[in-house]
């Protein structure tokens, strides 16, 4: 399949989508876990969801950046 003209531009929103998302998700449910005072394992599950989230962002950009160079 060819890519659209856009060179990407959809990929680099879907990328900005995650990032925005996975923060205001991490930062609720970190405010969310203070005030019912949640066990650390569950504010450590967050953590590293959001981790993840930001890897694969990071992942995919890379891979972005390396499409576009090319």
């Amino acid at each position: 399949m060819a890519e659209p003209k856009d060179h990407g531009m959809a990929e680099a929103r879907v990328i900005a989508v995650v990032i925005a998302g996975a923060m205001i998700l991490w930062m609720g449910f970190q405010t969310l876990s203070w005030q019912l005072q949640w066990p650390p394992k569950y504010v450590f599950l967050a953590d590293l969801s959001a981790g993840a989230a930001f890897l694969w962002a990071m992942v995919a950009t890379y891979r972005l950046w390396r499409k576009r160079q090319a």
